[in-house]
């Protein structure tokens, strides 16, 4: 049965958890006006191209403004929504965006132009946690400033982050030890493997606040410090540094990207259903841009991969990803038994 496996046709495409629009940009206008539109088209554009790269700005690279002008020639669709938001004074107010949707391999082509790193898409979320200090009292995620996680939110949907904020249970209480929280022991939380958390640290001290961002991702733990008038401020800022932070670790830089060839060995394919997981998973993975079988024997199969960077980000991807592990050998890889098999 093993040696009819490359005969069976490629998988559907897994169902997936929400997931960032890498190419999509969002931007605030003053009307739904054609002139209105052509003016911000570039700036959306530019979002996605900050999206995709991990760059927080792309000012300094003299062929942006080239490819921005070609915004309207790669859209593909667009359209307005009203958000609405609320503000730290308990009243919500509103602003219109335009939502543009542009090509794959248009932009794609535009950062190979431009010669932008690569963030790759398989982004795990991030956890994040407030904890304030009023002076008066300590609280995590306290209501009064419930506004902030909108804000915050909205930076990292901007940037390309994945952000997550806990539930409370059904008191309000959190099953977390604000001491934990409060000194910033990152590798102290318990979490989902394969989950960042950021823990934001916020004092009142005279009319400043005092903000101390913790990142736990992957075995980094870092810290940063701000201080601000403005609460919603110092926290965008500190957001923003770890969204350079997170964009950093899982980086291909222009150099390492281009076309390549690789064969991998996996075992453990027991069957249909196996080779049909293995095979979704490869074609998931972003620098893999074609999946071929050389060679099929029972229970193993030989693949040969095109890819789209250097082979060690395929490795990098490959050990973190959890579905193939390394044989004992070190040179294939071995299909990772799960409960439910739902490729």
């Amino acid at each position: 049965m093993c040696l009819m496996l490359a005969l069976l046709p490629p998988p559907a495409g897994a169902a997936e958890g929400p997931a960032i629009e890498l190419y999509t940009g969002e931007i605030p206008v003053a009307d739904q006006s054609d002139s209105e539109r052509l003016r911000v088209l570039p700036l959306a554009l530019k979002q996605v191209l900050q999206k995709i790269s991990g760059l927080r700005w792309l000012d300094d690279n003299p062929l942006v403004d080239v490819g921005l002008g070609r915004a309207p020639d790669i859209l593909l669709s667009y359209y307005y929504r009203d958000v609405k938001y609320p503000l730290a004074d308990g009243s919500e107010a509103s602003e219109l965006r335009l939502v543009a949707r542009f090509s794959e391999p248009a932009v794609d082509e535009m950062a190979r132009t431009m010669q932008l790193p690569l963030w790759q898409p398989e982004r795990q979320p991030l956890v994040m946690w407030l904890v304030v200090d009023t002076g008066g009292d300590r609280r995590i995620m306290p209501v009064e400033y419930a506004y902030l996680e909108h804000a915050l939110t909205d930076v990292a949907q901007r940037r390309g982050l994945p952000l997550q904020w806990p539930a409370p249970g059904p008191e309000g209480e959190y099953a977390v030890d604000l001491a934990l929280l409060w000194g910033g022991y990152t590798e102290d939380l318990p979490s989902v493997e394969g989950e960042g958390v950021i823990i934001a640290a916020a004092r009142r001290e005279g009319l400043e606040w005092s903000v101390r961002i913790n990142l736990g991702l992957e075995g980094l733990h870092q810290a940063w410090r701000l201080s601000n008038i403005d609460l919603q401020a110092a926290l965008t800022e500190g957001l923003e540094a770890v969204v350079d932070q997170v964009a950093a670790l899982d980086t291909i830089s222009a150099s390492d990207i281009g076309d390549w060839s690789q064969e991998l060995v996996v075992s453990g394919l027991n069957g249909p259903d196996d080779y049909r997981r293995c095979l979704n998973y490869l074609r998931r993975i972003s620098i893999v841009e074609e999946v071929a079988v050389v060679s099929a024997r029972p229970g193993a199969v030989t693949f040969r991969l095109g890819l789209s960077a250097l082979p060690d980000y395929l490795q990098r991807s490959l050990d973190s990803g959890g579905v193939l592990e390394r044989s004992e050998s070190g040179d294939a890889y071995e299909l990772v038994r799960a409960i439910s098999d739902d490729g």
